[in-house]
Formats: C-alpha cells, sequence, structure tokens
C-alpha cells in the first residue's frame, strides 16, 4: 500500500530525490530519517563535544567572550553557549565546531540539481548536509533541518575520509556540499575538501554566501564550483527575509570569481519581497559591471513554505520578465528553476541564438557542444563541460 504523504513533504523529498531519478540514480539517502544503503545512524554528541567535534581555527578570544570569525554574524560566545547557525559552541575558553562527521542528509545528485548547468553537465554529485545555517529565511525549503543543531537531527557517522571513499565508490566526479548551510559546517566541508582535492575529486559548495573573506579564500583554494543564492538585491529585505545583509554576498561572489571558483547564482523570486523588476534590473547591472556576464543566473520560482505559505507562486509572467531584464542587460546565460516543461531550462548560444544543452528536469536531452563551442557557430560557450 502506497503511504500518503503531504503536499510539503511531497515537495520537499521531489527536490531531494527526483535529480537523481532522472538519470536513474540510486539515493544513498534523502534526508533525515531515510538512510537506506547507508551506515547505521548514529545519534546525537554525548555532550556537545562528543566525537563529532573539532576545534575551530576562526575564532579570537576577546573580554566579552570566544569571537567566531567565520561569518559575519561574529557571534561572541562564553562558555556553552551556541552559536546563530547552532553548530559552534564554547567549551573551555575554545570554539568548537559540533557538526564534523555526522551528516543528517546525503544523497547522489546529478549536478544540474544543485543547479550548476555549465559545470561537468550529467555528472554525478555526492551531496552532504548536517544540520544548521548561519542565516534564518523565512522561505526556507529545508527548515527542518537548517534551522536545527546537529543534536536534533537524525545523523549518521561519515567522516571526510569516509564521504571521500564513498564518492569515488558510487562513480561521482564531485562532492557537493549542500542542502542546510555549508558554512555552518564549514570545519567538515573544508577537511572533506582538501582531502578530495588530493584524490581527483572536484568539490561543489552550494551557499548563501554569508561567510568572512580569510575563511572563504582559504577554502577557496580547494574549491571547483559553487552555486550562490543572491536572494535580494536590497539589504532592508537581506536583514528581514533572510536575517543577514547583502554587502558579505556580493563579496563572496567576486572572491570566487576572482580565485577561479566556477561560479553560478541563483535568485528566488518572493511574492511581496524579491519580485520588485527594479531591484532586479539593479542586480543584474550590478553583475554586469563587476565581470559576471558569463555567470548563469537561475532565477528560481517560489513555492509557498515554512514561514511564507500565506504567499502565491511566483507568477511565470514575473520570472520571464526577469529572466528578459537579465538577457537584455547583457547576462548571456538565464535560466528560470522549479517550473517543469519551461524552454528556459535550455542553455542558448549568445550569438547564434540556438539550443546547444536542451535539459528536461535534471537530465539532458541534447548537447550541440563541440570543443566546449557551439557546434552551429563556433561560438565560445562559458563553462566547464568536460569531455
Amino acid at each position: 500500500m502506497s503511504k500518503k504523504i503531504s503536499k510539503r513533504d511531497f515537495i520537499r523529498y521531489s527536490i531531494a530525490g527526483v535529480g537523481a531519478l532522472a538519470l536513474g540514480i540510486r539515493s544513498t539517502a534523502v534526508i533525515a530519517n531515510n538512510w537506506k544503503h547507508m551506515e547505521t545512524p548514529v545519534g546525537p554528541p554525548v555532550g556537545f563535544l562528543g566525537k563529532f567535534s573539532k576545534e575551530s581555527p576562526y575564532y579570537i578570544v576577546t573580554p566579552k567572550g570566544v569571537k567566531c570569525m567565520i561569518c559575519p554574524n561574529q557571534c561572541i560566545l562564553r562558555e556553552g553557549e551556541e552559536s546563530i547557525c547552532r553548530t559552534h559552541r564554547v567549551s573551555g575558553g575554545k570554539l568548537y565546531t559540533i557538526a564534523f562527521g555526522n551528516p543528517c542528509s546525503a544523497n547522489i545528485d546529478p549536478v544540474e540539481k544543485k543547479p550548476l548547468f555549465h559545470y561537468l553537465p550529467s555528472s554525478r554529485s555526492f551531496s552532504i548536509a548536517t544540520a544548521g545555517c548561519n542565516l534564518a529565511c523565512l522561505n526556507c525549503q529545508n527548515w527542518e533541518i537548517s534551522q536545527q543543531s546537529p543534536e536534533f537531527t537524525t545523523n549518521i557517522e561519515l567522516f571526510p575520509a569516509a564521504v571521500v571513499e564513498k564518492a569515488i565508490k558510487n562513480n561521482c566526479k564531485s562532492i557537493a556540499y549542500t542542502y542546510s548551510e555549508p558554512i555552518a559546517f564549514y570545519e567538515y566541508m573544508y577537511d572533506t575538501a582538501k582531502l578530495a582535492r588530493a584524490r581527483g575529486i572536484k568539490n561543489l559548495m552550494i551557499s548563501n554566501g554569508y561567510i568572512n573573506d580569510k575563511p572563504l579564500r582559504d577554502l577557496a583554494r580547494y574549491l571547483d564550483a559553487a552555486n550562490i543564492n543572491l536572494k535580494a538585491f536590497d539589504d532592508e529585505i537581506y536583514t528581514k527575509l533572510i536575517g543577514g545583509s547583502l554587502q558579505p554576498v556580493l563579496n563572496t561572489l567576486k572572491t570566487l570569481k576572482e580565485m577561479g571558483v566556477w561560479l553560478e547564482i541563483t535568485n528566488l523570486v518572493v511574492p511581496g519581497w524579491t519580485d520588485d523588476l527594479s531591484m532586479i534590473k539593479e542586480m543584474c547591472d550590478w553583475l554586469i559591471k563587476n565581470g559576471f556576464s558569463d555567470t548563469p543566473l537561475h532565477f528560481s520560482r517560489f513555492f509557498p513554505i515554512y514561514k511564507l505559505t500565506s504567499l502565491p507562486y511566483t507568477p511565470l509572467q514575473t520570472l520571464d520578465r526577469a529572466r528578459d531584464i537579465a538577457r537584455k542587460v547583457g547576462i548571456k546565460y538565464v535560466y528560470i528553476g522549479n517550473v517543469p516543461g519551461t524552454t528556459s531550462e535550455n542553455t542558448y548560444c549568445p550569438v547564434c541564438n540556438k539550443v546547444v544543452v536542451e535539459r528536461r528536469g535534471f537530465a539532458i536531452i541534447a548537447n550541440n557542444l563541440k570543443n566546449s563551442s557551439c557546434k552551429f557557430c563556433g561560438a565560445p560557450i562559458a563553462g566547464v563541460w568536460g569531455g
């Protein structure tokens, strides 16, 4: 007998698993409590400094307490206190992560699901997340894990070396740090990425980009690609909707580009919050001015969820107009996401406008690239296309 699930759970599980199904990939896990084919689930750490904790390299001791230096929140914590991201605490005057080797979600995804449309298309990515996030988006789609501490999720034991071995065993070309917010499990991501780079496995960060310069630059040495969610282009909206600020995210975009990390950007268009077309135009103008014309931009449709269930779905006309604005100002590759069947999932040559990569969901239907160029007119198509 089929088990009935709620509409919210249907959306959540579809987001987590449909990409794997589209390419015939067998999921190793979906989210939280579904751990088929994986190790036995483990409980939370004993105390908060159990085996899944590690001292963080990014903190300073101040007269007011221990100050975390990973992200712009710069939490100042006294003994036993918890950071905003719920993954860092102080013990003995030192800052520790409690999100190290204890993911609550692991899955094999197509890289297109991230979304990364111009990076090793049709390849598999071993995707992991722990609980926790350094922001508090009212529209979070994975709030059950992002707004929790690792102490309150069902986790498995999977330390960095084991993550790399899982990726290799499952023929994954990359490891994606995703689902919740990898900046919250920075130490786990960093150590895994370093080992993966040594074994020839690529590293992908799917993130809100809310991170300080020093830890970002240290990490970027081992990153190969990233999708950064540029959630709005207004600082007041960032404060009220997201719980953060805009400038650190813009700094992240510029730093990743500077350091040669392949970059794509997602903008979720939320009715009444981020759907102002003049703001979208301002965002696109900034991207052009700062050299991001070749950077794929994904406008994503909002679904009512978490604390914004009273809002409508993003009108398709709004998404189309946003895409038109981006293309007119000079962004070459603009996509619409969360709209099944749209032709705006395809990659079009910016010169002859023919389809060079045709997509249906997360599957590649046709690939008209030749040596990373349009086979019709020979124009180069920005990306990391592999063979």
